[in-house]
């Protein structure tokens, strides 16, 4: 993402754009967006967490999404990585691929970036670059985050032990009862779940290192990402389907939407597993960030994931999570 030298040639045209839109949220380091890098050094003691995410209108997000939360959204994704990752937020880039002659005009740029400043404010990060470009397709946007965190502190997916508790902070499944509430599939009287799918609540500010044995965030369904864990650790992950938290709007669907709030994916929630002697620990770092957590199972030998009804009897999901292939 860069600008043009000369302020007159930055009134029109892709430099314009940069200019007006994207120049106001970029930080030092970024070097004003006139340069074909940004210079960005790393702490000593330090390391870089990074991650990119990409989302494609009609398959991350709606065509009629708001602009402003669309912006915030986008960065609320990314930080939902440095967040399980226990890395603080530092900066991103910002890949923006526009469809010709299409409604994104102006006005709605205006929209997305005054989106993009007010997390950028909330979050303590800040633009450093990205790419422009049209395409005659779907808007496509992209952006790739970069946090600190002190060396060899990095929470990872490979760590779970047999025995661990399986904690989720927040509720789960709002997100994609949300979705089916602006496709018009489900009653929403107080906004809540739409609210929820609009704008994720990315976790950051946790301090887990030392505490929790294995973490990632819930981005394709908590069953789906259990089983990442699994994979990744060897072992087995039993959940009590009873104990997934469910927010007041979402409980008041009834138990039909179980299986939808358990694969449904966007929840930008975390998923943690702790040793028993370390839950208070959890709870109390937890409560330090005011972010709610709750056990909703056991680690255990064995592979995969299983799920446990109210009865103690396994219960086969009747769907999956997200997936791009």
């Amino acid at each position: 993402m860069t600008g043009a030298s000369d302020d007159k040639k930055a009134g029109s045209g892709e430099f314009g754009f940069i200019a007006r839109h994207f120049r106001p949220l970029a930080g030092a380091e970024s070097l004003d967006l006139r340069d074909d890098c940004a210079l960005m050094r790393c702490p000593e003691g330090e390391e870089f967490a990074i991650s990119t995410d990409t989302m494609v209108e009609n398959i991350h997000f709606l065509p009629d999404d708001p602009p402003e939360t669309l912006g915030r959204k986008l960065l609320r994704c990314n930080l939902s990585d440095l967040a399980a990752m226990g890395a603080r937020p530092h900066a991103y880039t910002l890949n923006v691929t526009v469809p010709r002659g299409g409604r994104h005009d102006e006005n709605w740029f205006v929209a997305f970036s005054r989106g993009l400043a007010k997390d950028q404010q909330r979050y303590g990060i800040h633009l450093i670059g990205g790419d422009t470009t049209s395409i005659s397709g779907p808007l496509v946007l992209s952006a790739t985050v970069f946090g600190l965190l002190r060396q060899n502190t990095a929470l990872r997916r490979n760590n779970a032990r047999p025995g661990d508790g399986i904690w989720v902070t927040g509720t789960i499944g709002d997100a994609a009862l949300g979705l089916l509430v602006l496709q018009g599939k489900l009653k929403d009287p107080s906004g809540f779940l739409a609210r929820r799918y609009h704008l994720p609540q990315p976790r950051t500010g946790l301090q887990l290192h030392g505490i929790v044995s294995a973490a990632m965030d819930i981005s394709d369904g908590l069953i789906q990402d259990c089983g990442h864990i699994a994979e990744e650790s060897g072992v087995q992950l039993v959940i009590e389907a009873d104990a997934v938290p469910a927010s007041y709007a979402a409980a008041s669907l009834g138990h039909d939407w179980l299986m939808q709030r358990l694969c449904g994916g966007d929840d930008y929630e975390l998923l943690l597993t702790c040793p028993p002697e370390r839950s208070e620990a959890l709870q109390a770092a937890c409560q330090t960030a005011d972010i709610p957590v709750h056990r909703v199972g056991t680690v255990r030998t064995g592979t995969g994931v299983r799920l446990l009804n109210a009865d103690g009897r396994e219960t086969i999901p009747q769907q999956g999570g997200w997936q791009h292939f």
